[in-house]
């Protein structure tokens, strides 16, 4: 049996009364949304309370539930609209900040990774994680759901509810404008 089958099957047990199907639901799909969400509000606190009411709402809906469309599709859709929702709190409306702590320690990996080799993809990654913070919401989700998750055009039109044609627009925009916002950033450093 598919992926895709068991988590319709699964699904279809909870529609039919079975806790522990949710709870499978659960372990699949806690960790993809809970990284999801993180890069879409950039607070792991936030991101956390946004993974439990996404799954409060596909307990409270099991019952509306139809096999009709993939159930990542209809799971992020849920998730999205909570993401977007929680970025236009007032609260919200300043600018984006890293959710990597700045104070941490640089921790070297075992296995004899040069410090500098280290430093550089920690500098990479800093980049690309305020590059991505510049970009709006929805091309930032509409890049997330296509790049990291794999979701598919039509899929991801259905998850931030827009046609096929504009998730296209918004992901070739997102990527334009990372690579511009990278360029710009690698260039003033030289």
């Amino acid at each position: 049996m598919s992926e895709v089958d068991e988590d319709v099957r699964l699904m279809l047990a909870l529609r039919a009364g079975d806790g522990s199907a949710f709870e499978a639901l659960f372990r699949r799909w806690s960790a993809p949304l809970l990284r999801y969400l993180d890069r879409m509000v950039r607070d792991e606190a936030d991101a956390e309370e946004l993974v439990q009411e996404t799954f409060l709402r596909l307990y409270r809906a099991r019952e509306r539930y139809r096999p009709d469309a993939r159930f990542s599709t209809w799971l992020y859709t849920i998730a999205t609209r909570l993401a977007l929702n929680e970025l236009r709190r007032p609260r919200r409306q300043n600018p984006h900040r890293s959710t990597d702590d700045e104070d941490a320690p640089v921790v070297l990996p075992h296995g004899g990774a040069r410090a500098d080799d280290v430093a550089h993809a920690r500098r990479i990654g800093e980049a690309v994680e305020g590059a991505l913070g510049t970009l709006p919401e929805r091309q930032r989700a509409a890049l997330w759901l296509a790049a990291v998750e794999g979701l598919s055009y039509a899929e991801i039109a259905a998850s931030l509810a827009t046609t096929e044609k504009s998730v296209k627009a918004l992901v070739h925009r997102a990527r334009l404008a990372l690579a511009e916002r990278l360029g710009e950033k690698w260039e003033a450093r030289t």
